[in-house]
Order: C-alpha cells, then structure tokens, then sequence
C-alpha cells in the first residue's frame, strides 16, 4: 500500500501525535537526561543551550531512536542516553547552521546567533557536539559510538558539500542528493539505527531499521525543499524563500531551471548563480516553479523514498509503534511545517 493511500485509509490529518504520545514518559526521561548535560560552570553555555531546546520542535530524531529500539524488541535503558545524544548533536548542528545560513528566525522565535553572536552559537554548538559523545561513552558500546560519530563527521562533509556547490546552478540531481544525504538523512538514519543496535537484533533488522530512517530522511529534506517556496512563514516558524534570499539551490531549482524556458533560464541563473535578485523575484520564482512543476516533481521523489521506507518495516509484526512510525512516513508527505 502506498503511503497517500495508507493515510487516506485512516481518514485523518497525519501527524506526529501517535508516536508523542506512545512514548512521552519515556520522552520525559530523555529531556531530563539532556537537562542534566547541561549543567556546567559556564552559565552563557546553559543559557544559548537551554535557549533553543527549550523551544522544543518536533523531537522527530530521538523519538525514531526510541521507536526503532521498541521495533526490534529492545527492553533496557540504554536508548534513553542515546536518544539524548542524538538530539544534542542535532541541536549543535542547528546552532552552526543558523550561522552558516545568517538565519534570524527557527520556529518561530530568534535564532540563537540573532539573540547573541555568531561566536557564541558555535562555541555553544561544539560544547553540544562534546556533550553527545560523553553520553555515547556512557553507553558503552563501540558500534554505537561509531555509528554516532561517524554521522557527526558525515554532517559536517554535508554542510561543507552544500556551501562548494552554492549557487551552483548545473548541480546535477545525483550530486544534490548526496548532499543531503549527508547533511541530512545521515542523523535519521544513525538514529534509527542505534536503535537497531542497542537492542541486539538481527542483522536483517539492524539493516532495515537502518535504511527506514535514511529514506526518511530524504524525503523530510526534500519536503523541506518544497515547503520553502509553498509554506507560510506562520506554519513553517521560518520566512517563506529564505532558501531563494541564499541562493541556496535545492532540488526544486533544479528541476524548474532544466524544464524553464531560454528566458527563465537566464532568471534563474541571474536569481542564483549570481544572487542579483531583485523585489518581486521570489513570486517569479514560484510561478516558474509551479509552471514546471519543479514543486510536484520534488514532491513525487520524496515520495518514492516514503514508499521505500514503508517496505522496510514490512517484515516487522503489527504494533502500535509499527503503526505509529507508519503515520510519520505519511505526515512526511502531508506537511506544512
């Protein structure tokens, strides 16, 4: 079954709310963990710190660490530090981002490097990095921590591979995949992963359980992608073409400069390859994109890699936390935000 068909067949909005409340005690567990690696002698470290975790968000990434534990039967403790882990290091890498990116606005709400400097955030961003490795210690096990740091590295290849190709508007599909494969999918796929892991269980599980969150990951990237040109700023806690303002050339750019016309070519690479963009450009640019249908197109790729996902969780036995990870593949597709 199809991911459009599977939530069509509940008859309701998919969201995260099925596995937030399956695992919100435990959830509980893992923000009291990250709470107490905070503390430190430094008080501005648990300030920014505390500043941007406090403001909550999805929790997607921890949550899949639980999740996937849960699917292959895992019954100790160990994935609630690891869980802990995986959103400290995807919370240092926030902090960089927003720096990288000149960001003023997450959620809704400053960003960290607006509230106090560029500096400061990516100090605070590296203490977070330090902290997640201190909690994969404390677990103990090897394959895990090279999972773990082994993402860490492959985030920041990503975040490197993203600015070389800025602006680089002959991009091809396959090499703006590999970027977010990197920055991106990488951390869904180590949480899932670590999941699979801690609970000791096949290797065939291990590998599925590991390839369901790399999938997800795609496609939350490439969703990302499209939301930036189709959101609201009010549903999505961003400005709306905060991609376009950096020239930031995602796979909807790519798909709408190989279908544009000579004219909008010369636009897009105006827009991009040589950030010359002037007022009213955004809205040329989501017609352009709408023409081509560069959005649908980007759209219909995620959803390849949702219907990939769905079939890595086939050969494991109806659950509720089965159901519940099946209803984050369709709230993938289905968001706004």
């Amino acid at each position: 079954m199809s991911s459009l068909a599977h939530a069509s067949s509940k008859n309701h909005t998919p969201s995260l709310a099925s596995l937030q409340s399956l695992y919100q005690d435990r959830m509980e567990l893992v923000n009291e963990k990250i709470l107490a690696s905070l503390e430190c002698s430094v008080p501005l470290i648990q300030e920014i710190a505390g500043y941007l975790i406090r403001q909550g968000g999805k929790r997607l990434r921890p949550l899949l660490t639980l999740a996937s534990a849960d699917l292959c039967g895992y019954q100790g403790q160990d994935h609630i530090g690891l869980a802990a882990a995986v959103e400290f290091i995807h919370t240092a890498t926030l902090l960089h981002d927003d720096v990288v990116d000149e960001s003023e606005l997450r959620r809704g709400v400053a960003t960290a490097n607006t509230v106090w400097d560029n500096t400061a955030s990516v100090l605070v961003g590296d203490f977070l990095f330090s902290r997640a490795f201190q909690l994969m210690v404390e677990q103990g096990s090897l394959p895990i921590l090279k999972v773990l740091s082994d993402a860490s590295a492959r985030i920041a290849e990503g975040e490197v591979m993203q600015l070389a190709s800025a602006r680089n508007i002959n991009l091809s599909e396959d090499q703006y995949l590999e970027v977010i494969s990197a920055k991106t999918a990488c951390l869904f796929e180590a949480a899932t992963h670590v999941g699979g892991l801690v609970a000791n269980t096949s290797e065939a599980q291990v590998n599925a359980i590991k390839q369901f969150g790399f999938d997800l990951g795609v496609a939350f990237q490439l969703t990302d992608d499209a939301l930036d040109y189709s959101s609201t700023k009010e549903a999505l806690g961003k400005s709306i073409g905060d991609d376009f303002a950096e020239g930031k050339v995602t796979l909807p750019i790519l798909f709408a400069y190989q279908a544009a016309s000579a004219q909008d070519k010369a636009f897009i690479k105006k827009c991009f390859g040589e950030l010359n963009q002037a007022e009213g450009d955004l809205e040329r640019m989501i017609k352009i994109l709408i023409q081509t249908g560069a959005l649908s197109a980007t759209l219909e790729k995620a959803q390849g890699y949702i219907q990939n996902a769905y079939k890595c969780l086939e050969d494991f036995p109806y659950s509720l936390r089965k159901l519940a990870l099946q209803e984050v593949l369709d709230f993938v597709l289905a968001r706004d935000h």
